[in-house]
């Protein structure tokens, strides 16, 4: 098939998907997104490039992946989340979190279930700059993912945020501010 009929395909199908599919699609055609596959480690699904773009692992998926496959259209919506978000707020748990929020409450509301515990956990944490909601959540999407899915790296904050925190909290702890 090819590649373009494939993602046109793709994206009709994560249409079907309600609101966030709508939303998803028209912000993918809109961006004139590129969606294609890489193999990467296997704690990871998908990802987002700095170019705009979605690749989806070739662990996992491929040309043959059927369309009704409900994990590669909630990674689009995930990965179409962190586009959406821009590089300073993906690059952080804060964005993490929001984009896991979104693929897995799609995911409950079709499935009617969660796919691991730690999802179900995970989808309770309020979506907010609370350094140790944003900790427990690193730690519940390695339980899910592994980890080699390197969560633990990244900002709690998006980096803008992340920065103020440490400028003032040290000025604070200094008694100088």
């Amino acid at each position: 098939m090819e590649h373009a009929v494939w993602t046109e395909n793709l994206l009709n199908a994560v249409l079907q998907l309600g609101e966030e599919g709508r939303v998803t699609v028209d912000f993918v055609r809109a961006r004139r997104t590129k969606i294609g596959f890489k193999r990467v480690r296997p704690n990871v699904g998908a990802y987002w490039t700095p170019f705009g773009n979605i690749r989806l692992n070739t662990l996992y998926y491929s040309y043959e992946t059927p369309f009704d496959d409900l994990r590669i259209k909630t990674l689009i919506i995930h990965e179409a989340r962190h586009l959406q978000q821009g590089i300073i707020t993906a690059l952080s748990v804060y964005g993490e979190l929001d984009a896991w929020q979104l693929e897995f409450a799609v995911y409950h509301r079709i499935k009617g279930r969660y796919p691991h515990p730690a999802i179900a956990e995970l989808m309770a944490l309020p979506l907010k700059y609370d350094r140790d909601v944003l900790k427990k959540a690193a730690t519940l999407m390695q339980a899910y993912a592994g980890k080699g899915y390197r969560v633990d790296l990244l900002p709690l904050y998006p980096l803008d945020r992340e920065i103020r925190y440490w400028v003032f909290r040290q000025k604070a702890l200094s008694g100088t501010g």
